[in-house]
């Protein structure tokens, strides 16, 4: 997304009333309610890197996937910083690929919302469920879910 070129320098100041450890926490609650309780995590419009961060503290193994070099580029400094093994990808998530599967994935804080073409949404699914395990599980969030309505 060009929209967050020159913008990713202040993004976390904008997005500090995110309760992001709540987040991690609720996410992981779903994945142990829906036995994915470990492996291999997929985030979506990772930004920054906070969520990710947040779960790989929790011990997931992560990978982060974004469309903005300068949004993955404050994510790259966080990783540096606390030293955890995450994988970013700067892909667009209507293209994404990977090279295996994975337990997981997620995109939250409305990331799904940049989304405007009911096409789009569709290939994202199908997209998931190609790099999803048989038993995995895909946690997302709308702002607007009558966007996506037929």
């Amino acid at each position: 997304m060009e929209a967050y070129t020159g913008f990713a320098e202040v993004y976390d100041l904008f997005m500090n009333n995110v309760p992001y450890q709540e987040w991690a926490d609720y996410l992981s609650s779903l994945f142990q309610k829906y036995g994915v309780p470990c492996g291999l995590m997929l985030e979506l419009g990772c930004g920054t890197g906070t969520m990710t961060e947040r779960m790989a503290e929790k011990g997931y193994e992560m990978i982060g996937v974004d469309n903005s070099e300068d949004m993955l580029s404050e994510a790259l400094e966080k990783k540096m910083e606390s030293g955890h093994d995450i994988l970013y990808l700067c892909q667009d998530m209507r293209e994404f690929e990977l090279y295996g599967t994975v337990a997981a994935v997620y995109s939250v804080c409305d990331s799904l919302n940049y989304l405007t073409e009911y096409e789009d949404l569709v290939r994202v699914f199908g997209l998931v469920n190609n790099y999803l395990d048989p038993e995995g599980i895909f946690i997302f969030d709308f702002n607007t879910p009558s966007e996506y309505r037929n």
